[in-house]
């Protein structure tokens, strides 16, 4: 027999739960109207039940009872807002047994236990949706599991952080350094206390590992992702950036291709990058995301809002409740397969090692100003066959002080480069590590 509508239980009520009861609540309507039947919010658990949180949940049950929820055969979705690792994990494992179909925003709880979740939904025969885990409000997920299907995907760029992305606009338009600027984006919401997981890239990774799985049909494996943070960036980086004809974006990026003898790669990484002026992410800026993904098919593309916040989240995952709410009524075996692949069709592909790749690269020494140096760095470099491409040295300091010099490579294999730089960081004259930053032409 048909349910007359479907039942949600939210666990987890704090600002993302909270937008995901007032978009229930508000356009229960209008998702009534798209859907033909009802989606009703009927539980709420979270251990804060007295918190005012500013919606009204018109006798909606609040209580810190989330076995008593997950249990409730009133709820027939469960959507879980703890976020973290363990307790996120046992509760989505039990919702899963217990037949619940599920809806989460947690990239980090899917990128470590994902494989393990997918593999109990696809037994239990329920759903498991996510899409607001990357990008917030932003439909890529659903993108790439449906509108490009029928591609085979060659590349995906994002920029997936919020935070990050702020910090380098902001960096680069004021000139001012990076603790600064972060103890700016803290005072206005937009990083942690404690921001390490953005600023170091591994709130990127998290998704990057989504976005890889579900293009190219690997195993989830998001410790082998290499990550690269921005906290090693100064001010001048983003001078140079703009005279060269860059910008710096914190970029995931994910690739597949095919070696010189034919053999096929996958990449990942995280890392900050140079990407020129005018190329499809150049021109996003504050806390907004965008990924760009082009298909074999349909050729680039661009997936461009709000990658956090209240309500863009809560729009991903009450899209995610409508989706999985037509499955229910309609049949669940014809919804698309979570990582857009049937958990049976995945298959371990091993990412191709940093050193393999090749590409230009922006270098940063800072060596004693006197004669000769220069000559030992470009030296070191052609030891490693890196040729150069233009070199610009700033300031001119007192006997025996310090300056930056800056090099852009030619195309180098990245094991040479890093051979290089360890060789130059052992120079007498060299005074601090050297830095590099990627640069990605082909966006």
């Amino acid at each position: 027999m048909t349910k007359e509508s479907i039942g949600v239980g939210l666990v987890g009520f704090g600002t993302i739960g909270t937008g995901v009861a007032k978009v229930l609540t508000g356009n229960a309507d209008v998702i009534e109207r798209r859907l033909g039947f009802p989606l009703r919010l009927v539980r709420i658990a979270d251990l804060d039940t007295e918190s005012e949180r500013g919606v009204d949940l018109g006798g909606i049950r609040f209580d810190a009872d989330t076995p008593g929820l997950l249990a409730d055969p009133e709820v027939d979705i469960v959507v879980e807002l703890v976020g973290g690792y363990d307790f996120a994990r046992s509760l989505t494992l039990d919702a899963i047994s217990q037949g619940k179909h599920v809806v989460t925003a947690n990239k980090a709880l899917l990128a470590v236990h994902g494989q393990e979740i997918f593999e109990a939904s696809a037994g239990q025969g329920v759903g498991v949706a996510f899409e607001a885990a990357v990008g917030g409000g932003i439909p890529i997920l659903r993108a790439l599991r449906e509108g490009l299907a029928a591609n085979r995907i060659e590349s995906v760029y994002g920029i997936l952080n919020g935070t990050t992305n702020f910090v380098l606009t902001e960096m680069e338009r004021t000139g001012e350094e990076f603790e600064v600027i972060l103890k700016q984006a803290q005072d206005l919401g937009y990083a942690e206390a404690d921001p390490t997981f953005d600023v170091e890239g591994v709130d990127a990774a998290h998704k990057l590992a989504l976005l890889t799985s579900m293009s190219f049909g690997s195993s989830l494996d998001f410790k082998s992702i290499p990550t690269e943070g921005i906290s090693g960036l100064v001010p001048l980086d983003f001078e140079m950036a703009r005279e060269f004809g860059y910008r710096i974006k914190l970029l995931g990026i994910a690739k597949q291709g095919r070696r010189a003898d034919g053999s096929p790669f996958i990449e990942a990484r995280v890392h900050p990058t140079m990407i020129p002026r005018g190329s499809l992410l150049a021109d996003v800026d504050g806390a907004m995301n965008a990924v760009a993904v082009r298909g074999d098919a349909v050729g680039p593309t661009l997936y461009y809002g709000a990658g956090a916040g209240e309500l863009p989240t809560a729009s991903a995952v009450v899209g995610d409740l409508m989706e999985i709410a037509r499955g229910i009524r309609g049949g669940v075996s014809g919804r698309a397969a979570p990582l857009s692949y049937p958990v049976a069709e995945l298959t371990e592909q091993k990412l191709i090692p940093l050193g393999e790749l090749v590409g230009r690269c922006y270098l940063r020494f800072t060596a004693v100003d006197r004669p000769g140096v220069l000559a030992h760095i470009t030296n070191a470099l052609g030891q490693h066959g890196i040729s150069i491409e233009a070199v610009s040295q700033r300031g001119r300091g007192h006997a025996g002080a310090s300056v930056p010099v800056i090099l852009l490579t030619h195309p180098a294999k990245e094991s040479n480069v890093r051979a290089a730089l360890d060789e130059i960081d052992g120079l007498s004259d060299v005074t601090a590590p050297s830095r590099m930053v990627r640069i990605e032409e082909e966006l």
